[in-house]
């Protein structure tokens, strides 16, 4: 075998004459049988317990079909299922993909076609994966946009900017209108449209002003 890896197949069908065919064309191929089943219910089983790279299953069985088995392992163990089937419909090439089969074999398959399907069936299955890992990264950023957002929105909503024009009184320069027509002290304004927040203190020209009035009074 050339091309890819040897993988490991669990083989699902009825018939044990064609299970047998199958094991020996995948042995031949240089690939593992991982465990045989004889219906859908026993492949849910082994799949989940032995996780086989891939599935080669038939579609009629007695008690649950290849396509309803196919549907509830990409549920509990998501697993590529090649699909064998003596017939080739359209009806079931559309059942099938729809339950997750990624390729069908009209059975008995030979041993080309198979390794062609399982060749396709890995490629998918390494599309898919990747595509489901970058879907998961896709929502962790969105994520963390989402949660940068909320941050930002609750920042803004903390933070009061002083815009426009502010009529500040041209004789005194200490008072300011505010929006209802009242004139306010300039410290109650700033107060009033921003988070800031007044302390005392005296300029150097106040200081030098204070002294020399302090010393005339003395």
């Amino acid at each position: 075998m050339t091309g890819i890896l040897p993988v490991r197949v669990l083989i699902v069908d009825d018939n044990e004459e064609l299970r047998a065919t199958l094991r020996s064309i995948l042995n031949m191929l240089g690939h593992t049988v991982a465990g045989e089943a004889e219906n859908g219910t026993r492949a849910i089983a082994l799949a989940q317990r032995l996780k086989p790279d891939i599935i080669v299953m038939d579609v009629s069985m007695p008690g649950m079909d290849g396509i309803t088995a196919a549907r509830n392992i990409q549920t509990v163990q998501p697993t590529p299922v090649i699909l064998l089937t003596a017939m080739d419909t359209p009806e079931l090439v559309e059942q099938a993909r729809d339950a997750g089969v990624v390729a069908y074999l009209v059975k008995p398959p030979e041993a080309s076609e198979l390794q062609r399907a399982i060749v396709i069936t890995l490629a998918r299955s390494r599309e898919s994966d990747e595509l489901r890992r970058l879907n998961q990264e896709l929502n962790r950023v969105n994520a963390e946009l989402e949660k940068r957002n909320r941050q930002l929105q609750r920042a803004l909503k903390t933070i009061k900017t002083l815009s426009g024009l502010v009529p500040i009184c041209a004789w005194c320069g200490k008072k300011i209108q505010d929006d209802d027509g009242e004139w306010t002290s300039i410290e109650t304004y700033i107060e009033k449209h921003s988070d800031a927040e007044f302390t005392h203190g005296i300029c150097p020209e106040c200081l030098a002003r204070f002294k020399q009035e302090l010393g005339n009074e003395k």
